[in-house]
């Protein structure tokens, strides 16, 4: 422990300063390095070489470029005090509620493996790869899936009878 303690603490600073200068951000370019030095002691036993630099740097790199996907694949996060007014949410008109329950309803009607994978990816905003390991099979399984799903609620959205809920007619709009 102590000789992990020693090759490890000295590091830290550089870590540090080569996080920020890759992510640009003081506040998860630390949290970065706190992941990488988590990984570090959890996984000490198995470097491959007695100079444990270039190994914690590849650890560094590869979160801090997990860290930056992520970033771009949700956007930025903005504190809710700091958004104007005019971007609060509105109330949906009633073609907009109505149209969300017909979607709600295909959903339902779909079979639950189509079910799951529509969800999971655009629900929950899943990658195919974290997709896959939540439901156990393959990526490419998640995206047959998924097109499969997507083709059947575009048909099931198309089709008459989407535009009744619980036996009802609804309004739709005339031009």
């Amino acid at each position: 422990m102590d000789d992990m303690l020693s090759l490890v603490e000295p590091l830290i600073p550089t870590l540090r300063r080569y996080a920020r200068g890759l992510l640009r951000d003081v506040e998860a370019a630390d949290d970065t390095v706190q992941d990488c030095l988590e990984k570090v002691v959890a996984n000490w036993h198995r470097r491959r070489n007695d100079d444990p630099r270039t190994w914690m740097f590849a650890i560094l790199h590869n979160l801090a470029i997990n860290r930056l996907r992520q970033k771009t694949r949700r956007g930025y996060a903005v504190p809710i005090e700091d958004m104007p007014e005019a971007t609060n949410a509105i109330a949906a008109t009633q073609e907009e509620t109505i149209y969300g329950k017909e979607v709600l309803l295909a959903i339902e009607r779909l079979p639950p493996d189509h079910r799951s994978v529509i969800l999971l990816i655009s629900v929950e905003d899943l990658s195919y790869a974290e997709a896959a390991k939540v439901l156990g099979i393959p990526a490419g399984t998640v995206m047959s899936r998924l097109s499969r799903a997507r083709e059947q609620l575009r048909a099931i959205l198309e089709s008459p009878r989407a535009n009744v809920i619980a036996g009802q007619p609804q309004l739709r709009i005339v031009k």
